[in-house]
């Protein structure tokens, strides 16, 4: 079973783009912070690329924004292609089945009683 979860922040804004005809993609990176410390006991992060389509993709550009935590739930696909020099190569990302905002750096929190 193909299945990965990932909770982080926006590295950057999303932008779609028109691929082929009608279809919205968009590329986002994910900062996910690693659960334990490296020897210098520091978090490390991963930087993770996630696709985004259509609707997906449409929501996340109009309500998300650099430094948002999101929850993404997609798979795992690797491409194998042939470089320049003729060697291969892997490119993995996570293809994105749904995406939930978690919370942001540019909103204030309001507090419900």
């Amino acid at each position: 079973m193909n299945h990965v979860i990932l909770i982080g922040r926006l590295v950057e804004s999303p932008k779609s783009e028109t691929y082929e005809e009608n279809i919205d993609r968009m590329a986002v990176t994910l900062a996910v912070p690693r659960t334990f410390k490296n020897k210098d006991g520091i978090y490390e992060t991963d930087f993770i690329r996630c696709i985004l389509w259509n609707a997906i993709a449409k929501k996340t550009e109009e309500y998300c924004k650099k430094g948002d935590m999101v929850a993404i739930r997609g798979r795992l696909q690797v491409s194998k292609y042939v470089n320049e020099e003729g060697k291969e190569e892997y490119h993995e990302e996570v293809i994105t089945e749904s995406l939930s905002f978690v919370s942001s750096l540019h909103r204030k929190e309001e507090a419900y009683s």
